[in-house]
């Protein structure tokens, strides 16, 4: 029994090992991550340039956010995996307690003495020097085991403090941004919009490529000419939102319907920027795209961005690279939808979708000559 005992728990501390950052360095390293963003929040309030500032602010925090659910989902599955090793070992456990409770409390005469004589006890001697390294390195597994739950659930709860600060920042980093944006007039602007041009077209149209084809009609006075030219970023574009790809152009959808963008999916209220400098072409509801964004980072080329929440931006303004240019929808998710566990690797913390369409000279392209897209958000 003692030998099989020593064996279950030579196999489990094997077994047992970590991965180079354990949950709770995860963890750790998300809420210095978390602080630097609120702290950033803090400064942000006294920027020259409020909207860049905000900006950087709630990017720092969706990531820092991302670093969080990983590093506490990661704190949740390995005390899950450790309390599951801990029960399912219940009996060896009290064993082992139990043996080395009658080795600690028996007499030493009666340690020395074996019913089968002098070799008997030789054997037995022998029997327990063989076991007694595999007896102690279960003892000390069991031990880490125990410390490390400890050590689990303390950084468990300094975390989901941070994190507590850290929704309420992004949240009102958030609201501070429209605000900002809307009291921003140092953009360069191409034209001014009619928003009665804009209602007939927006009205008559019945498809994207018509629509993109009479962008000019939004206003009655020329488009100043554009001599932006971005070819050069071609391929290396970042997506103007954390996500991950969802369908490539041409992949059919639910309804078998291709269309010629990109699908990506992205977490509740994730923040939409334009990768390069650009000229808002437009920004409202159309068709059945919802709230779109199209922007022209250069002549003949235009980034249509569709599924938005909110946008920012007036029609006709040029807006830097990174600038903001809309929210997605939803709402952000409670720290107990964060903690939980039981949506991982479906998507489910995706709920949201950004379709993004290039078009060049006004036809579709695939964005991925455009855009990276082997990296995830």
């Amino acid at each position: 029994m003692i030998l099989r005992l020593a064996v279950l728990f030579w196999l489990s501390a094997g077994a047992a090992a970590l991965a180079q950052a354990t949950p709770a360095e995860m963890a750790a390293a998300a809420v210095r991550q978390m602080q630097a963003a609120t702290e950033s929040l803090q400064r942000a309030d006294g920027a020259r340039d409020r909207v860049q500032a905000l900006t950087a602010t709630i990017l720092a925090h969706e990531s820092g956010l991302e670093a969080m659910r990983d590093g506490l989902r990661g704190i949740s599955e390995r005390e899950a995996q450790l309390s599951r090793s801990l029960k399912a070992r219940e009996d060896e456990i009290s064993d082992l307690l139990g043996v080395l409770q009658v080795m600690e409390t028996a007499s030493p005469p009666v340690l020395l003495v074996h019913p089968a004589g002098p070799l008997g006890t030789a054997r037995s001697a022998m029997l327990l020097v063989g076991i007694t390294p595999a007896l102690q390195a279960g003892a000390d597994q069991l031990r880490a085991d125990l410390t490390e739950v400890r050590e689990l659930r303390s950084a468990r709860e300094a975390a989901v403090a941070v994190l507590e600060n850290g929704l309420d920042g992004v949240r009102q980093a958030r609201a501070d941004l429209g605000q900002a944006i809307a009291e921003r007039t140092d953009l360069p602007r191409r034209f001014t919009e009619d928003p009665v041009r804009t209602a007939i077209l927006t009205s008559s149209v019945e498809t994207l490529e018509g629509f993109a084809k009479d962008l000019s009609k939004m206003t009655e006075d020329e488009i100043a000419p554009m001599s932006a030219d971005v070819t050069d970023l071609k391929g290396k574009l970042d997506l103007p939102v954390q996500g991950v790809v969802l369908r490539r152009a041409g992949e059919p959808d639910a309804a078998g319907i291709r269309r010629g963008g990109l699908v990506l999916a992205t977490r509740p209220r994730a923040l939409v920027t334009t990768p390069v400098a650009a000229t808002v072409r437009y920004r409202g509801p159309l068709l059945d795209m919802g709230i779109v964004m199209i922007l022209e980072p250069q002549p003949d080329v235009l980034f249509v961005l569709s599924g938005l929440d909110t946008v920012f931006g007036e029609a006709g303004q040029v807006v830097p690279a990174g600038s903001p240019v809309g929210l997605m929808g939803g709402e952000t998710p409670e720290i107990g939808a964060i903690l939980s566990t039981s949506g991982d690797g479906t998507g489910t913390d995706r709920s949201e979708t950004l379709y993004m369409e290039v078009r060049e000279s006004g036809r579709p392209v695939d964005p991925e000559t455009w855009f990276r897209t082997e990296k995830d958000g």
